[in-house]
């Protein structure tokens, strides 16, 4: 795969993998109502995120309620929200920087290298997006899953477990971090850099004489 192309297909993933954390931020399915364990099923399926709280009824019915306090969430939602902004922030940056940096685009500096440049810090800014997103998903997740198992007094169904939302980031911190590090391999080498500067300071000689 050619430069160019390992560059725009990097960034497509990325591109695809900010879409798809925007997506998961604002989904309300962080986590959901088990209906794991007992053959009875609940009339009613609740479903929390990061911003709202909804109850879907048998009836197809939705309900949802933003969360009213920030300070009176928990630590691991607030920590979640925190990362998920930084993450679509650095990857709203990456995008544009991106653009500047990629070779199939007129956009900016005309010289290859300093394109090459900025292609890679793009790269970088979606790297570190997608970590930001796995840090606030595996955090959720985590929370998920220690409060699943502590609460044994209570029945399996009443319990919460992971919802869709947390599957789409991580699919989207993986689709970030993949286009950032194929944006990465844009780094010119030493040896383009070693001739493109020889090429600029060597002295024109060639003259033409009537």
């Amino acid at each position: 795969m050619g430069g160019g192309a390992r560059e725009l297909a990097g960034y497509l993933a990325a591109l695809a993998g900010w879409v798809a954390a925007l997506a998961a931020a604002v989904l309300p399915q962080w986590r959901q109502s088990s209906y794991a364990g007992d053959a009875i099923i609940t009339a009613v399926g609740l479903h929390e995120g990061l911003w709202m709280s909804c109850a879907a009824q048998s009836t197809g019915q939705v309900q949802c309620r933003l969360h009213d306090s920030l300070l009176s969430l928990e630590v691991h939602i607030q920590t979640s929200r925190a990362l998920m902004v930084i993450s679509l922030l650095l990857g709203f940056f990456g995008i544009i920087v991106s653009v500047v940096g990629m070779k199939c685009t007129k956009v900016g500096e005309e010289d290859p290298v300093t394109k090459s440049r900025i292609a890679v810090a793009g790269g970088v800014l979606f790297i570190l997006s997608g970590l930001c997103t796995l840090a606030a998903v595996s955090l959720y997740a985590t929370q998920v899953t220690y409060e699943f198992f502590r609460e044994s007094t209570i029945p399996i169904n009443a319990r919460y477990e992971f919802g869709s939302a947390l599957f789409v980031g991580w699919g989207a911190a993986s689709l970030s971090m993949l286009g950032g590090s194929l944006l990465c391999c844009s780094c010119p080498d030493k040896e383009r850099q070693g001739q493109q500067y020889h090429r600029q300071s060597q002295p024109s000689t060639a003259r033409e004489y009537v």
